[in-house]
């Protein structure tokens, strides 16, 4: 059985964006492109409702490339458990009240066993600062918490 990663909405908006003119950018708009193209057959992905809906926002035709690569990738619902956990993350200090929709990416992958959660948002998400916090709360919450990383931190070479 293969890994499952959830793909949360900045990797599915790098992936398909205009090349950007700013090196970082355009190097994590690479590196997304690259774990795309060559490495997501190893794992299944999933992403959420959450992420479908900040999908669709913005730019129509942006919106339309989105929602078209999220096509036939499973998508996990909200639930009271979900709930519950981002109120702890967001009443833990780690998530803004107003990015709870982090705080959801990172609860629904965690209440549905999901090992690994794929992001470029390191200032909510993938945040080595707040790692450590956001897995004790987790694990207080009786899950295990998700991988949290860049498309490039889960590529092999």
């Amino acid at each position: 059985m293969r890994p499952k990663v959830y793909i949360e909405t900045t990797v599915v908006s790098y992936l398909t964006s205009r090349d950007s003119p700013v090196p970082l950018v355009a190097g994590r708009q690479q590196a997304t492109r690259e774990w795309w193209d060559t490495r997501r057959g190893e794992f299944d992905l999933v992403v959420s409702e959450i992420v479908v809906q900040e999908a669709a926002e913005g730019d129509a035709e942006a919106a339309r490339k989105r929602l078209a690569t999220l096509e036939g990738i499973p998508s996990l619902a909200l639930s009271h458990e979900v709930l519950s956990l981002a109120e702890a993350l967001v009443s833990g200090g780690l998530v803004p009240q107003q990015w709870i929709e982090d705080a959801f990416h990172i609860a629904i992958a965690a209440v549905n066993g999901i090992e690994f959660l794929v992001t470029w948002n390191c200032k909510h998400i993938a945040n080595a600062k707040l790692r450590n916090e956001i897995e004790r709360i987790i694990e207080d919450h009786g899950f295990a918490c998700p991988v949290i990383c860049t498309p490039e931190e889960l590529m092999e070479d």
